[in-house]
């Protein structure tokens, strides 16, 4: 069946890559980012020229997430077009490495605004509409980092993606019985073929970076690099990614699992994930809210809960 689909963050990397193969799988996508007329101006472009070619309904629409007007705006546009919203994708998100003490608190909250306040005016803008309509899919781009064997030097990108998935986990009990499913994919380390690394924030003191690039930690951001990256099979594709999500939202509703994992790497993120959230749909019922773990009552995929 043909959704109409909202991503945030479809710029560039699985945002860009999720857009088009949703496009291309019949949906109707608006893939959102900021600054449409300036800075990602080829990416509109880009866009448009995608969706001619193909003839997909694939359209780029200005969606600032650290701007709550512009949530609402972006979310006001795509339900005025299309008379509705059926699948929101939470993936933007901004990555930073380097040692944690080098990175200000602001750069902490910066991080923490982007990855986890954004998300939160995106539902703020689309969750009413979803809400009155009885159905939806919020679809939550995460991280194995929050839970996985995580390296060091990614700490402020880290604690962040822990957050959104704690805010994801809470909100799909919360939306549960609105008929509002969840599913959060959980990406590994892909360390090439999105620019993630490439793009990565560096930290704001200098002085505090140079002094563990020549004291003892001196050459660890090159070994954690390189070690990371001869954890990741030659042939992983970060396409898999959006393979993943047009999988997820082409299942019948009712039956979308609660978790995907896509890691090449298997960092162990899935390992400990299938027993947190084993202990949460355990503890559900024990507290008689189990019907908290379906939308609607309706019967889950196997293993997502």
């Amino acid at each position: 069946m043909k959704q109409v689909i909202l991503i945030t963050g479809a710029s560039s990397g699985f945002g860009a890559m999720s857009a088009r193969a949703l496009a291309d799988a019949g949906h109707i996508v608006y893939a959102s980012m900021r600054d449409t007329e300036g800075r990602n101006a080829p990416q509109v472009a880009a866009i448009r020229d995608y969706a001619t070619q193909h003839g997909v309904q694939l359209y780029a629409t200005e969606l600032d997430v650290q701007s709550q007007p512009s949530a609402d705006a972006a979310v006001a546009r795509i339900v005025a077009e299309q008379g509705q919203l059926d699948v929101v994708v939470h993936n933007a998100g901004h990555m930073v490495f380097g040692p944690a003490e080098a990175f200000t608190p602001e750069q902490y909250a910066q991080l923490y605004d982007v990855n986890v306040l954004g998300t939160q005016r995106v539902n703020r803008a689309a969750l009413p509409h979803l809400r009155e309509r009885g159905k939806g899919l919020l679809l939550w781009v995460g991280s194995s980092s929050h839970r996985g064997g995580t390296p060091p030097y990614l700490a402020p990108y880290f604690a962040a993606k822990a957050a959104m998935d704690a805010l994801a986990v809470s909100y799909a009990g919360e939306l549960a019985r609105w008929g509002i499913e969840t599913t959060i994919l959980v990406p590994g380390a892909f360390t090439k073929g999105t620019n993630h690394f490439l793009h990565s924030g560096a930290p704001a003191d200098k002085e505090r970076h140079a002094a563990y690039d020549k004291g003892a930690n001196h050459g660890l951001a090159e070994e954690i690099l390189t070690n990371l990256a001869a954890c990741e099979p030659a042939d992983a594709d970060p396409q898999s990614v959006a393979t993943a999500m047009v999988n997820v939202v082409n299942t019948p509703y009712g039956r979308r699992p609660f978790r995907v994992h896509v890691d090449p790497a298997s960092d162990g993120c899935e390992v400990v994930n299938a027993v947190a959230d084993r202990i949460r749909a355990e503890f559900l019922r024990r507290i008689q809210l189990g019907d908290l773990l379906f939308p609607q009552g309706k019967v889950c995929a196997a293993g997502a809960a």
